[in-house]
């Protein structure tokens, strides 16, 4: 795992030493990323140089070392990832008649583009990984990210200069980069929590799109132009979904059980090769329970597994976790934190998501990373079960509730919903004292019911703020893949829609964000087994009663757990991995947040409504009202503002 960056001078006003200076500095500010190597390339002919930071996890020797250039010298590259079948592509390419100096995966990818082509060659990768390639011969630079979005790819201009990087901090250290706030992007990410390529929260930058690339002819690049028009998928997402499904045949649930469990064993043991300390994340739920499972079943020694806690009823799984740990015998690590440990972290936070990012659980993720990484270099991750397999409870009860009052007439489905909010949530908990979420619950479901069709609820289920363009001044709300009809695929029920509406947006733009940015900034490697394509493409050859039955979500996982773990370990409501944020605004953070929030800083600002936000903020004050998401939101963009802007 690596930090990648570099640039081209489409107007060359520098020298070569200028030029490598400024490409140290970019370099250096991704220093997390790779603590154990560096370099940098230039070309010999144009103004082109790509730099590198090194986490040595395959081969550690100087073999390794990057940016590398490919046997024949018609490629350089700078890559960050990991391709996962790299050792069957050496075999194959070792029959065509390469020839490998050392044992890295950059050198194998290298030899394949040599061998194939990029195109070709791009189609037999199987990893995680975004890259810069140089192609010297057609003097083209190229810029690929995976499948599913694992690794981040930034690009766009500082004055007269292409940049690009990892992260956005890398392009700020280039002395041209003018960091002007793109309102359009911070509409979006009041909406959504994070900024969905391509867009990204600076003007005339862009992110690059899970299993999308980019080819840019640099005689031909014009200073300032949108190059997120020569963004073009490789691995289009409604297509592969589409190709997926027409596949779909008759298959028992002993079949499906039986080869699902097959494909992410051997996904799981490829992700196991490492030439450095491996362990696990193991939070208890079903995913990491799984994947760590399959991880000891294929281990001659108890796996390193890493769980942290907290004492605060309703927010610690470790318990569990450590359960499944003993059944399974790992030698298991586990940390138990007060809540200043965590509020401990939150001034970090800008400086490790360096775009405005809003998934409360970045606090949990970064200090779970931290841990493994003083026992480990690798961590094999449960990340995409619920995006894939209906793990979220949106995906398995939200249909079943529109099937029941969608067809009612609006009006009856609006008076319905004033007829529950007119009754506090306290006072709904009370009737039902067996359920203490019971008003929560009802009140979300509340709020579904004004909607007009299946397309708005989702809507408005993953929204944080309903009418963001309202609260951002000048905003407005761009066209994204999400809600781009080219990128929907025809055929899909609810529950589908929502599930493929997640993997194209939210598993990239948030979940992945967050896994990449914690882990990195723990110089740790972080690996997804459930995110291999191949897994992908085979759930959605299988029809919905595979992964949502019985009023439950990833009903296919749950089935291959239990061939390993007692069930009554593992059969519990689902929790998600986060903290008590909204109590801590109202007391141990309440300081941090007035300040960030106080109305003349917000007016001078300019970028967001004062008064709108400081409603929202008394009313939590008060007890009043659900903002907690809302409220987090804004203070992620101030927090960043602060340390950015």
């Amino acid at each position: 795992m690596c930090g990648i960056t570099g640039f081209f001078e489409t107007n060359q006003s520098r020298d070569r030493a200028e030029m490598r200076a400024i490409g140290q500095a970019m370099s250096a500010a991704l220093t997390r990323r790779g603590p154990d190597d560096h370099g940098q390339w230039q070309d010999p002919d144009l103004p082109l140089l790509f730099g590198h930071r090194r986490l040595s996890v395959i081969d550690l020797s100087a073999e390794g070392h990057q940016p590398m250039a490919s046997s024949s010298g018609r490629y350089v590259i700078t890559y960050n990832g990991e391709i996962y079948n790299f050792q069957e592509l050496s075999i194959e390419l070792e029959a065509l008649g390469a020839h490998f100096h050392g044992r890295s995966d950059t050198e194998i990818m290298l030899a394949a583009f040599d061998q194939w082509g990029i195109n070709q060659a791009l189609q037999k990768l199987n990893g995680m990984f975004a890259f810069a390639l140089w192609d010297r011969e057609a003097r083209q630079l190229h810029l690929i990210r995976d499948r599913l979005g694992k690794k981040p790819l930034y690009m766009g201009w500082a004055g007269k200069t292409l940049i690009f990087g990892s992260e956005l901090k890398a392009l700020r250290a280039h002395p041209d980069f003018k960091a002007s706030i793109n309102r359009q992007a911070l509409t979006l990410y009041m909406r959504y929590g994070y900024v969905p390529p391509p867009h990204s929260i600076y003007e005339n930058v862009w992110q690059l799109p899970a299993g999308c690339r980019m080819a840019l002819d640099l005689s031909k690049l014009k200073t300032g132009s949108d190059v997120s028009a020569s963004i073009e998928p490789y691995w289009h997402h409604p297509r592969v979904v589409s190709e997926a499904r027409q596949k779909q045949k008759p298959l028992s649930d002993a079949q499906a059980i039986e080869d699902f469990e097959n494909l992410l064993t051997e996904s799981v043991r490829k992700r196991m090769i490492s030439d450095v300390p491996l362990g696990a994340f193991l939070s208890g739920g079903i995913d990491s329970s799984a994947v760590v499972a399959l991880m000891q079943s294929l281990s001659e020694r108890p796996v390193k597994t890493f769980s942290i806690g907290f004492h605060e009823a309703g927010f610690d799984e470790a318990q569990y976790a450590k359960a499944i740990a003993q059944h399974l015998g790992t030698e298991h690590h586990e940390l138990y934190l007060k809540p200043q440990d965590a509020q401990d972290v939150i001034p970090q936070l800008p400086e490790i998501y360096d775009e405005p990012f809003a998934d409360v659980s970045q606090i949990p993720t970064l200090m779970v990373s931290r841990f493994a990484r003083e026992h480990v270099t690798v961590a094999l991750s449960g990340d995409g079960g619920d995006e894939m397999l209906g793990g979220y409870l949106r995906h398995y009860t939200v249909p079943e509730l529109w099937k029941r009052v969608g067809w009612l007439p609006l009006f009856m489905r609006r008076a319905m919903s004033g007829g529950i909010t007119a009754l506090k949530a306290e006072s709904w908990n009370r009737l039902v004292p067996q359920h203490p979420q019971f008003g929560e619950r009802i009140y979300k479901v509340a709020e579904l019911l004004p909607q007009t069709g299946a397309e708005d609820v989702y809507k408005h289920l993953i929204s944080r703020f309903h009418d963001p363009a309202a609260l951002v001044l000048q905003g407005s709300e761009p066209v994204i893949p999400l809600l781009d009809p080219d990128w929907q695929p025809g055929g899909l029920n609810f529950a589908e829609r929502m599930m493929y509406g997640d993997a194209l947006s939210y598993l990239p733009g948030d979940i992945l964000t967050k896994l990449d940015r914690a882990s990195m900034a723990a110089s740790l490697e972080a690996r997804a087994p459930l995110l291999d394509s191949q897994i992908f493409e085979y759930v959605w050859s299988l029809p919905l009663k595979m992964k949502i039955r019985d009023g439950q979500g990833k009903w296919l996982l749950r089935q291959v757990l239990k061939n390993h773990i007692p069930a009554e370990l593992f059969n519990r409501p689902k929790q998600g991995f986060t903290v008590p944020i909204g109590d801590w605004l109202r007391d141990p953070l309440k300081d941090w947040a007035e300040n960030l929030l106080d109305e003349n800083r917000l007016t001078q600002e300019s970028y967001l409504d004062a008064k709108t936000i400081r409603g929202l903020w008394s009313e939590h004050q008060k007890g009043q009202g659900r903002h907690t998401d809302k409220l987090w939101t804004v203070l992620m963009f101030q927090s960043w503002l602060k340390k950015w802007g």
